[in-house]
């Protein structure tokens, strides 16, 4: 029996505390405010508070509730400086570590999923994990045939725990919103409630990760280990050595940080347009700096390793063109073709008007990393974005509210938006726009055979047409403002 806590009633009781606490400790600042105690420092004590909480429960739930947290972790960059402390103490915590799995549960799964003989298969067994997540457990091990390997185990009831904490984060997602300014949490839910049967399919994650690692084998940036052996609840990999993101951010140089920051980066855009598979986990837990290859570039000191593929985003054209076209025509400051394309693609239901010039300017300063040769994410500038959306009294906010996410965007989206978290959260400086010219299509315009962009009236006598770099200027400075 695993020591996932199974019993619908006890994760349940747990999972419900949580809200209650959250009162408890809003009744209890109100108590001390009377007493003389500053609001400021009331607030910040509570959110402290809560982050322990929270995490804390998170993190014994493993499941549903795990996943959750890990989730909201890449977003802690958009807190307030002085309370985002607790928030990353207990966030990294929930990242890296979990109540293992008793060792009889372990050899009880390899037992009914690989065989009596089980230990056979491997030189080496360390009956100490080396990972825990949300769903199971990582145990380092030899293959038969020499090669170091990680072991994925699934945690027994792994699927009715997550969809039963889901479920009930879900009944009060309200209460879970302040957590992250600017950050609706029930599409969240709905969106990792949404995928639970793919996560837990070992197949489904094998065969991504060996399109991933067929694709990227050689790979100067990137590397994916190699599929070993797969089964129901077991998942066999190539281990894979190297300083975990968490690692970087919290001690990283800054050289390492870029590395990390660009990398990442150009994983996201090549990775839809070279596969057809969107990475769908983008929480640092998931990706290494290792070594340069010997045989490499010498200009690149590190490479990015990818880990677990449970779950992708079939687009198998790559990411979306109107995508592309939406970035581009924001960057030129065409309000009329963005806010039609928004339209199009339902971002903007039919039975609502908005001013064009308004969308653009909501845009703008979101898209301000794709305007600039190289842009420097940090903490200060995803809390300005998240409290300029968050802002009840802000038009951004009354805009942001009358905006629609088409379902077939939710993952992207989010994808996306954790990524953006993870690279403040290093505080890299990354050339972005590389990336997007190189990956995202209809992000250039397209030229015909003359060489004249596509769309794009030629320049007239006086040279009308603005130079792309005073394009680029103009976005860059409406960002700025």
């Amino acid at each position: 029996m695993s020591d996932l806590p199974r019993k619908a009633v006890t994760r349940t009781a747990k999972l419900a505390a949580l809200p209650l606490g959250f009162a408890g400790r809003t009744a209890w600042g109100l108590g001390k405010r009377i007493g003389g105690k500053s609001a400021e420092i009331v607030g910040r004590e509570l959110q402290q508070r809560t982050a322990e909480q929270l995490f804390r429960v998170l993190g014994e739930l493993k499941g549903g509730a795990m996943k959750f947290g890990q989730a909201l972790s890449v977003f802690e960059s958009a807190l307030p400086e002085e309370i985002a402390g607790p928030y990353r103490a207990a966030l990294t915590k929930l990242q890296e570590a979990a109540p293992p799995m008793p060792v009889s549960t372990v050899h009880g799964v390899l037992v009914e999923r690989l065989g009596e003989d089980w230990r056979e298969l491997f030189q080496e067994f360390e009956d100490k994990p080396a990972a825990a997540a949300s769903i199971g457990q990582v145990h380092r091990a030899v293959w038969h045939d020499g090669r170091e390997v990680a072991v994925k185990v699934q945690y027994p009831g792994a699927g009715e725990a997550l969809l039963s904490d889901l479920n009930q984060l879900g009944r009060f997602a309200k209460l879970l919103g302040p957590l992250i300014p600017g950050m609706d949490i029930k599409p969240l839910i709905t969106e990792l409630r949404d995928r639970v049967s793919e996560e837990l399919d070992y197949e489904l994650e094998a065969r991504a990760q060996r399109e991933h690692a067929t694709e990227f084998a050689d790979d100067p940036d990137v590397v994916v280990p190699e599929v070993v052996h797969q089964c129901d609840q077991v998942l066999v990999t190539e281990w894979m050595d190297g300083i975990p993101l968490s690692e970087v951010i919290t001690d990283g140089t800054q050289s390492e940080r870029d590395r990390a920051g660009q990398l990442l980066a150009r994983f996201l855009f090549s990775g839809p347009a070279r596969t057809g598979l969107l990475h769908a986990d983008p929480h640092p837990g998931n990706f290494r700096l290792l070594p340069a290859d010997p045989g490499g570039p010498k200009d690149a000191p590190w490479r990015l390793g990818v880990l677990d593929f449970g779950t992708v985003d079939r687009l198998p054209g790559g990411l979306p063109e109107t995508i592309g076209e939406a970035l581009r025509t924001t960057l030129e400051g065409d309000a009329d073709a963005v806010y039609g394309m928004l339209r199009r693609e339902g971002f903007v239901k039919e039975d609502i008007d908005l001013d064009p010039g308004a969308v653009l300017e909501y845009l703008v300063p979101i898209i301000e990393p794709a305007a600039a040769e190289e842009f420097t994410f940090t903490r200060g500038w995803l809390r300005q974005q998240a409290g300029r959306i968050a802002d009840v009294r802000s038009p951004a906010h009354q805009l942001g509210k009358q905006l629609n996410l088409p379902p077939s965007y939710l993952l992207i989206h989010r994808v996306t938006l954790s990524t953006i978290g993870v690279l403040c959260q290093l505080g890299a400086t990354v050339r972005l726009r590389d990336e997007l010219e190189e990956w995202l299509p209809g992000f250039l315009p397209e030229v015909s055979p003359e060489g004249t962009p596509q769309g794009t009236p030629e320049a007239g006598p006086e040279g009308a047409e603005a130079p792309p770099e005073q394009a680029e200027g103009t976005a860059g400075r409406a960002g700025a403002e």
